[in-house]
């Protein structure tokens, strides 16, 4: 019996990351179908009315899965590349100024894009990633940086630190940490997302533990 549960847990924990994986990459896909399967089932009206089998055909299961996937994604593509361009970024703003009057989005919206633009590569790629002091100040954990702020009654700097956990990094909390209790890392917030979600089993080969450096520039 011995024997035969150590095999069987031997097989589960070789089985479990290639099921996890699976289950996210399968997440992601549903999530890129839900948005484009809109267009492809207007799509499929349209081309009914030109070839009446094609309806069909484009409305079956899989077929429309994978035209939705394909589509939004080129729309992802689309609006990048729009994006880029002087006319993208006058529209964005055109939508920012549009979402920052409507009551209640509003809040939801400034604070979301506020989050993305604090994860926006900075000085060369790398991330304010930094350890805080969490549970206690022998133990630490992985934060991100999002905004420095000053104490008004003594002038110390006061970091926001979004903490992500494991293994889902999009359910966090915050911490306000004064900046000289951070230990700041060089590491990329991608490396911080793979050592988060991993567990800790994927991440660079060293760590700064101990001891503080001062924090990368602001931009």
């Amino acid at each position: 019996m011995g024997h035969l549960q150590r095999t069987i847990l031997a097989g589960i924990l070789a089985f479990l990351p290639l099921a996890i994986t699976i289950w996210a990459v399968g997440l992601i896909l549903d999530l890129l179908s839900g948005v484009g399967r809109p267009l492809v089932n207007a799509l499929a009206g349209w081309a009914g009315m030109v070839v009446p089998k094609l309806t069909d055909v484009l409305t079956s299961d899989t077929v429309a899965w994978a035209l939705a996937i394909v589509t939004t994604i080129l729309l992802f593509y689309l609006l990048g590349l729009l994006t880029r361009a002087v006319i993208g970024q006058r529209l964005l703003g055109l939508v920012d100024t549009v979402m920052n009057r409507v009551p209640v989005v509003e809040s939801l919206y400034r604070a979301v894009r506020q989050l993305l633009a604090s994860f926006e590569a900075r000085d060369g790629g790398s991330q304010r990633v930094v350890l805080i002091e969490f549970p206690s100040p022998q133990m630490k954990t992985i934060g991100l940086v999002t905004r420095v702020f000053t104490d008004v009654d003594s002038g110390a700097q006061i970091a926001a630190v979004y903490v992500p956990t494991t293994p889902n990094p999009t359910s966090g909390y915050m911490e306000l940490v004064p900046v000289e209790r951070l230990v700041w890392l060089d590491w990329t917030a991608s490396e911080a997302m793979q050592f988060i979600v991993s567990g800790g089993t994927a991440a660079p080969n060293s760590i700064r533990f101990n001891g503080n450096t001062p924090p990368p520039p602001a931009g």
